[in-house]
């Protein structure tokens, strides 16, 4: 996702205070030079917010997670094309064949029955080549680095979302940073993203940026684009 750093306040003149009265122009002057001052207050204050320095960390991070996840994906497609099933069928005595995949499956089947300790030596074997197969071709591919990095990206986004919690912003973009990270980051666990709270908390986050971005139009707020993108949906019944 693209942000800008430009931070710059740029109110737009308009020909309303030429036609107006004195006093009116006065007014409608105050207004807008207080709105300005508002404007500028809180774009200075988001450049040394600590809530929008952790989420910038934070989005960094999300990117990572999901780039690190879709080539994880890829890695397991690729896994699943090159290693054959890591079970085996164990053919128990007087019963119908079983499928197993772990010693402790092994175990569970078969017991302490001596009756079947050749048997229970062939899985066992068979298992352990395919196991190693698997690892092999896993550590060929980048597999185990690719899901610690993952890991590692995930742990570290979750740490950042604790120290967002723990940190008071100090503008409006800070605030707009904390609702946009948790409802991005939430909604990928809910099985619904339209149930409570999601949608009130995407609705909370999108009027905060639409009244910061009246104030300072050419400010930052994160999840500016998300909130614009929601607005222009056509209502669902």
């Amino acid at each position: 996702m693209a942000d800008s750093d430009n931070t710059r306040v740029c109110p737009s003149v308009t020909r309303r205070l030429a036609l107006c009265g004195a006093a009116a122009g006065y007014a409608v002057f105050g207004k807008a030079a207080q709105a300005r001052g508002f404007a500028s207050l809180d774009a200075v204050s988001a450049i040394d917010d600590p809530a929008v320095a952790l989420w910038r960390d934070w989005e960094a991070t999300h990117e990572r997670v999901q780039r690190f996840g879709r080539r994880q994906q890829e890695l397991e497609v690729e896994l699943a094309e090159r290693v054959d099933c890591l079970g085996t069928l164990v053919r128990v005595r007087g019963g119908e064949p079983v499928y197993v995949c772990s010693t402790h499956a092994l175990d569970r089947l078969i017991g302490e029955r001596t009756d079947m300790a050749a048997i229970r030596l062939q899985a066992e074997s068979e298992l352990a080549q395919k196991q190693a197969r698997y690892e092999a071709v896993a550590e060929e591919i980048g597999y185990f680095s690719s899901m610690k990095a993952e890991q590692q990206a995930f742990q570290r986004a979750e740490g950042l979302l604790e120290a967002m919690a723990a940190t008071r912003a100090v503008s409006l973009a800070g605030v707009a940073g904390k609702l946009d990270a948790v409802v991005r980051w939430g909604e990928v666990w809910a099985e619904n993203g339209s149930t409570f709270p999601w949608q009130q908390i995407r609705s909370a986050h999108g009027d905060l940026v639409a009244i910061g971005l009246q104030t300072a139009p050419d400010a930052f707020f994160p999840g500016a684009w998300l909130s614009r993108r929601q607005s222009a949906r056509p209502n669902q019944p």
